[in-house]
């Protein structure tokens, strides 16, 4: 028993190596071929190239140049690539590589697949890697559909298809990269196609792939069993996938309430839109922020109050093993039931009649420390880097890093190399997992055979 435990540590281990190790070699990858002369139109040095890879693959979006003028054809492919890679992760795709290749996945790929996935069981994990591929795909090509519908018209056949492509890949990873220009979606502001196209790949891509598998394997069941109704399928859903739907369209729907009641007569944002085209600013924006990182509105031009509530939104972020980052939607819910039982002197965190492990409040908890703690030094770092800038600009700028959402008050391109540098750390910190990346250094990935039995004593806490 002892040896298969230390055996299970291993491979969390090895897993957790392997997710930042992949990272950064993708990434380091990227920037030198995002560096080359046949990438780029013009002269890039070598810090914005790398910049903009780890924007890719840790799907951000902050830019320190504008790739729509910056890269060449086969520059953007590399981008998209980079996008998708990063949006699928490294697991997955290093899973895809054996499908092609025709190799079995061995039990180690397996059990890594199951511990990066957050899946209960080791049995189809084939079969979860090629849904995830499927749904992808599925997914991006509708978007590229729609979005082809405008960009066709506006940029011919051939590019048309082109930045359709682009786009919904970049859109569902959650990357919020263009190559439109400099003032991302502005432009498509009223228009209903992008924005709801644009908003249906961000939240399907910020989901999390084992919500997917959840939702369509009792799709299925339905399907068999016609007379069941539908709200079977909700309350069949497991824990999870009931908790990352109830915060993501609650989250949606505070984000659009407070953005269109702040912003309603902001003359740089809404002012000059009709009703309902503030309701749909506005819900892009709330959507946006949970780490998509395309804009419809001017982000500098929005009111202090706004950008206090997007990085509330950017730092919670989207749901476990999807595209988006932050501390994640189970994490903020588990905070807050957690919260809500002690007010109501319950003993356990409770959701749907079911008890949260406690494993996972702790988890749960130290994730969002953890993040807040390197949020917060990367403020003070680029408060230092950057005196005389607004602070609550930079801090914008440092939840849109740290939550992988993209979305700056216009500074990334003005901020020093310093700063660019203190970005790119949390960026990738950000997308691995600020858990994952404190692990990784510490060495352990279980500390159980460290555990004593102590005797309990109650502490006064308020």
């Amino acid at each position: 028993m002892e040896e298969q435990k230390k055996s299970a540590r291993r491979v969390r281990l090895n897993t957790m190596q392997l997710v930042a190790l992949g990272f950064f070699g993708v990434i380091f990858l990227g920037g030198v071929l995002l560096w080359l002369p046949f990438s780029n139109q013009k002269p890039i040095e070598f810090i914005d190239a790398l910049f903009t890879s780890v924007t890719s693959v840790c799907v951000t979006g902050l830019v320190t140049i504008v790739p729509a003028d910056q890269f060449t054809v086969v520059g953007k492919i590399i981008l998209v690539v980079l996008i998708q890679i990063g949006g699928l992760g490294i697991i997955a795709c290093i899973a895809s590589f054996y499908l092609m290749l025709g190799k079995r996945i061995s039990m180690k790929r397996r059990i890594t697949i199951q511990q990066a996935y957050g899946l209960d069981t080791l049995s189809g994990m084939v079969k979860f890697v090629i849904r995830i591929l499927k749904g992808t795909f599925l997914v991006e090509g509708i978007g590229a559909v729609l979005f082809a519908f405008k960009f066709i018209p506006e940029y011919g056949v051939v590019a048309g298809i082109g930045y359709s492509i682009f786009h919904s890949v970049s859109a569902f990873c959650n990357a919020g990269i263009d190559i439109i220009g400099s003032t991302s979606f502005q432009q498509y502001a009223l228009s209903p196609l992008i924005n709801f196209t644009t908003m249906f790949l961000i939240v399907m891509g910020g989901l999390g792939f084992p919500v997917w598998y959840d939702i369509a394997a009792n799709v299925r069941k339905i399907g068999k069993e016609r007379k069941r109704p539908l709200k079977w399928l909700f309350t069949r859903l497991t824990l999870q996938s009931r908790i990352v739907i109830i915060m993501t369209a609650g989250l949606i729907l505070f984000g659009t309430l407070c953005f269109f009641i702040i912003e309603f007569e902001n003359p740089a944002t809404m002012k000059d839109m009709n009703v309902f085209q503030k309701i749909m600013a506005s819900m892009f924006q709330s959507v946006t922020t949970r780490t998509a990182g395309y804009a419809t509105v001017s982000q500098a031009g929005l009111e202090e109050s706004s950008k206090l509530i997007g990085c509330i939104l950017m730092f919670v972020g989207g749901s476990p093993a999807g595209t988006a980052g932050g501390i994640k939607t189970t994490t903020a819910a588990m905070l807050i039931l957690t919260v809500l039982c002690v007010l109501r002197n319950r003993r356990d965190t409770e959701c749907f009649d079911r008890k949260i492990a406690t494993e996972s409040i702790k988890s749960g908890v130290t994730i969002a420390l953890i993040t807040f703690m390197v949020l917060f030094a990367g403020i003070m770092a680029l408060t230092v880097f950057e005196p005389g800038v607004d602070v609550l600009d930079l801090m914008y700028e440092a939840a849109s890093a740290m939550g992988t959402v993209g979305l700056s008050a216009d500074l990334t391109p003005g901020l020093t190399r310093a700063s660019h540098i203190v970005l790119m750390l949390m960026m990738y910190i950000g997308r691995i997992g600020p858990l994952t990346m404190a692990l990784v250094f510490a060495g352990k990935s279980d500390k159980s055979s460290q555990f004593r039995e102590l005797p309990e004593e109650k502490v006064m806490l308020g």
